[in-house]
This record gives structure tokens, C-alpha cells and sequence, in this order.
């Protein structure tokens, strides 16, 4: 499976941004895919996930009720809703998948896309 995101940038604080992950191939419904982000010097971050097959969502507390995942069937992806940014969300982005259904943990994510930058400035 490839992963290839697309969408970040650089937003003033409140402002909104979307990011979009498109898979190579159709995911299986047992797999998830998720949102994880990193700055430099710490470990990657979960931000967001969703079960392909049931569409069930998950957020760390950071972001619930700002961010929304979502996928598109036809499109074989996942986007990030990001409302009300803030500069504390500044990161490197990175979508990633695996078949298994685990959720939280990067470690449990085999297939990574490349990362995208978002910036938030105050």
C-alpha cells in the first residue's frame, strides 16, 4: 500500500485546513487509517483514525471537536478536517494504514505516507 498526503500549508491561528491521504489500492475493511504528527525532537503523535469498514472515528483529546477524519469510498482516501487551528498544532503531518485494525500506537502502522507541513502561526 502507498500512501500519498496532500493538503498542509501555512494558516494563521482559527483558521481551517484540510488534508487528504490517497491509498494505492482499495483498504481492506478490517484495516484503519489514520493521522499522526511530529515536531522535531519528539515522538509521533496519534492525532486521528478511522475503520475503513465501519467508519467508527477516533481523536486524541488534543484535537476532539476540532478535527474531523472522514474517508471517500470512490477515492480510496481519508481526509483531516482541521478547524480552529492552533499554533500548538504546528507539525509534520503523516497519514499511515495498517490491515489489523489497531488504532493508537504508531508501531502498529506498517504502511506511511511521505508527510505534509502545517504551519500555524500566532
Amino acid at each position: 500500500v502507498q500512501l500519498q498526503a496532500s493538503g498542509g500549508g501555512l494558516v494563521q491561528a482559527g483558521d481551517s485546513l484540510k488534508l487528504s491521504c490517497a491509498a494505492s489500492g482499495r483498504p481492506f475493511s478490517s484495516s484503519v487509517l489514520g493521522w499522526f504528527r511530529q515536531i522535531p525532537g519528539k515522538e509521533r503523535e496519534f492525532v486521528a483514525a478511522i475503520r475503513w469498514g465501519s467508519r467508527n472515528t477516533y481523536y486524541a483529546d488534543s484535537v476532539k471537536g476540532r478535527f474531523t477524519i472522514s474517508k471517500d469510498n470512490a477515492k480510496n482516501s481519508v481526509n483531516l478536517q482541521m478547524n480552529s487551528l492552533k499554533p500548538e498544532d504546528t507539525a509534520v503531518y503523516y497519514c499511515a494504514y495498517n490491515w489489523h485494525g489497531s488504532i493508537w500506537q504508531a508501531l502498529e502502522y506498517s504502511y506511511w505516507g511521505q508527510g505534509t507541513q502545517v504551519t500555524v502561526s500566532s
